[in-house]
């Protein structure tokens, strides 16, 4: 008595599949009751090295729609970014990014 059992299927990873950077991940930072608008700016100055313009502009996207995605790039640094902003008593989140383009 034989039992036949169909091959066994192989998926084919591309190479770009392999070697394309991890980076649609992006860095929200909420809004919180806690912290003043101007530590948050303070903060993205003397962390990211955001000028003054920019890390204002950022603050009050977070201050007026509630959060705002401030660093984009690979999971890992992300993290990390992270870690950091809660080191300075700011909410934030990790999440895959939409298309920046």
């Amino acid at each position: 008595m034989s039992v036949s059992t169909a091959p066994e299927t192989v998926r084919e990873v591309s190479t770009s599949e392999l070697i394309s950077p991890d980076i649609p991940w992006e860095l929200i930072v909420w809004n919180d009751p806690v912290n003043l608008m101007s530590y948050v700016s303070y903060v993205f100055q003397s962390y990211f090295g955001y000028s003054e313009a920019k890390a204002a502009k950022l603050m009050l996207q977070v201050h007026t729609e509630g959060k705002s995605a401030v660093a984009h790039g690979a999971k890992e640094k992300m993290e990390a970014h992270a870690v950091a902003m809660h080191g300075f008593g700011l909410w934030a989140t990790v999440q895959k990014g939409g298309n920046r383009g």
